[in-house]
């Protein structure tokens, strides 16, 4: 702490380092921060957003969010109370949030909560047999609800056939955009070394489909999956984050209760992957809208819950850029 009260630029800066453990389509880490006197603003990095894939930005933004309530989490178990302004300046459309910090003890639930921070994954392997107990879902959806956001599991047999429906459409449309395949070729199956994008020793070889949901089939696989498993042992539930809106603070939210679902999975032992081809698409994420969820609520994420059998090894952590990459001093940006 600094004499004035406010946290000196290393406890920001170890802040954001936390912060940039978030999710982000394809591991493109679409943000960027900076530094003032005590405070930090972020900042959404256009020239990171992948065009074929995220052609509204959509993902862009939530992943931005999600990066926000990691620097929220970090932020309290380091003994700051954070005060955020979302969308402070409409004139500006790149900046998200600000943020400035009054002194607080940190509380249990805020130092495991920024522990689950570095022990999270996402998982694209197989999940097991094991069903989710209805108890961890309603954990989960209240998780969503403290960020004012709804999460859905989709357990109607006939909702979630529509949902299954419209995730292959999305599938079999992107696969024939070569300008989706080109991003996908050229963001995932990356090298060892590689700063950003998703590395191979992350991705499973897969057919296609867990269970009877579809899951992106991603290039150059390396990692092995869970033995004496088959993709119909595959019980994972989908889950659908939406909101009341759609507009940037409705998306930037989404984000951050995709975070608080995350991260409160990982500290129940679960497995989580995003399922984003559906959003990814208009016309399939409409059906989301209109046929899986009330048509007043809009889809911002879907994402797969499960548990992997006790034959899978550990993920790897997948790389993340330099702090220098993503930080600038507000003392020192030219006006």
């Amino acid at each position: 702490m600094t004499m004035s009260g406010r946290p000196d630029e290393d406890t920001l800066a170890s802040a954001v380092a936390l912060a940039t453990r978030a999710p982000s389509l394809h591991n493109t880490q679409p943000w960027r921060w900076r530094l003032g006197r005590g405070t930090l603003s972020l900042y959404a990095d256009r020239g990171r957003r992948l065009p074929a894939t995220d052609p509204y930005g959509h993902e862009l933004l939530l992943s931005c969010g999600a990066a926000l309530h990691h620097l929220r989490l970090a932020l309290a178990a380091a003994g700051w109370a954070p005060v955020v302004h979302r969308i402070p300046d409409r004139s500006d459309p790149e900046l998200l949030a600000t943020v400035r910090c009054q002194p607080r003890e940190p509380t249990d639930r805020d130092v495991a909560l920024a522990a689950a921070i570095r022990a999270r994954r996402t998982d694209r392997r197989r999940y097991g047999a094991w069903q989710v107990p209805p108890r961890m879902l309603a954990r989960l959806a209240e998780a969503a609800a403290e960020q004012g956001v709804v999460l859905r599991a989709v357990l109607d047999a006939r909702a979630r056939y529509r949902l299954v429906c419209a995730m292959a459409e999305a599938a079999a449309l992107q696969r024939a955009n070569p300008a989706y395949t080109a991003e996908l070729d050229a963001w995932t199956g990356r090298r060892h070394g590689s700063p950003d994008g998703v590395p191979s020793a992350s991705v499973p070889p897969v057919t296609g489909r867990y269970g009877d949901l579809p899951v992106r089939v991603l290039p150059r696989p390396a990692l092995p999956q869970p033995p004496d498993t088959t993709d119909a042992d595959d019980a994972s539930v989908p889950m659908v984050l939406g909101t009341a809106a759609e507009d940037r603070l409705s998306l930037l939210r989404a984000g951050e209760a995709l975070s608080a679902v995350l991260l409160a999975a990982t500290r129940m032992g679960l497995a989580t992957c995003p399922l984003g081809q559906v959003m990814e698409v208009e016309c399939t994420r409409d059906v989301v809208r209109t046929r899986v969820l009330d048509a007043a609520t809009y889809p911002q994420a879907v994402l797969r819950v499960g548990r992997t059998p006790a034959t899978a090894g550990p993920l790897p952590s997948t790389p993340r850029r330099p702090l220098d990459e993503v930080i600038e001093h507000a003392e020192r940006v030219p006006h």
